[in-house]
C-alpha cells in the first residue's frame, strides 16, 4: 500500500492535520486523514467523532450514523454522539428514529425542559 499525504506522519500529527483541514472546511479531507487513524486507533473517541462529524458536515449521512452508533454503543452515555447521532437521523428524514437519541441527548446534557 502507498502512503498519501493523507497517512503520512505519527497519529498526532496526523489527528492535527484533519483538525486543520476540519476547521477549514475541507470535511472531506478530514475524512480521509480519520478514516486511516479511526482504523489505527479504533478505541479512542475523539478522531472517531470527528471523523462522524466529517462525514455529516460532507453529507455523508450513512457514514455519520454507523461511526455514531459505534460510539454510542460503547459509550451510551457520550451526549454528544446521541445528539449528532439525532441530528444525522432526521437529516435522512428519520424523524422517529432519531427522538430517542434527541431526547437522551438533552437529558444527558442537564436540559430537562424539553422533556
Amino acid at each position: 500500500m502507498e502512503m498519501t499525504y493523507y497517512d503520512h506522519g505519527t497519529p498526532t500529527e496526523r489527528w492535527e492535520r484533519a483538525r486543520m483541514f476540519f476547521d477549514a472546511k475541507d470535511y472531506a479531507a478530514a475524512a480521509r486523514v480519520l478514516g486511516g487513524l479511526v482504523e489505527e486507533v479504533p478505541e479512542q473517541t475523539g478522531p472517531r467523532l470527528l471523523l462522524a462529524r466529517a462525514y455529516y458536515h460532507s453529507a455523508q449521512l450513512r457514514r455519520a450514523e454507523s461511526e455514531l452508533r459505534v460510539i454510542v454503543e460503547r459509550d451510551p452515555v457520550e451526549h454528544y454522539a446521541r445528539l449528532m447521532l439525532g441530528r444525522t437521523l432526521q437529516r435522512q428524514g428519520r424523524h422517529e428514529e432519531a427522538e430517542p437519541h434527541m431526547r437522551l441527548a438533552s437529558a444527558l446534557a442537564g436540559d430537562f425542559e424539553q422533556l
